[in-house]
């Protein structure tokens, strides 16, 4: 099991919902509106060269998806082929181990 998180642009959030819920087994998502800044590099002229700058807070929203490992590499190409622009704040994507997944609805079991 893994957790698929991703940071995208506002307006490319219904097409990518249209994307992943078209899938069969696609197991849901929650999504959260954030704001964000990420570094971008400056032409200003520093002693050292090039300066990395923080972008102003910007609207994004915030995906995050439990998924089995066979459907990591789908979702996350689905992400970025939806979202991806090749601009200055398209956002980002990020896939992590998740160590236990339980429904609340579902009795808890002893191991």
């Amino acid at each position: 099991m893994k957790e698929i998180k991703a940071v995208i642009q506002p307006g490319k959030l219904e097409k990518l919902r249209e994307e992943l819920t078209d899938h069969p087994e696609f197991p849901g998502m929650t999504v959260t509106r954030v704001e964000g800044c990420g570094p971008y590099e400056s032409e200003n002229r520093w002693p050292l060269g090039i300066r990395h700058e923080l972008t102003d807070f910007s609207p994004k929203i915030r995906i995050e998806i439990l998924a089995p490992d066979q459907m990591v590499d789908t979702i996350v190409e689905t992400i970025h082929r939806i979202t991806h622009t090749g601009q200055v704040g398209d956002g980002v994507v990020w896939v992590t181990n998740a160590e236990q997944f339980h429904r609340l609805r579902a009795a808890l079991t002893s191991k």
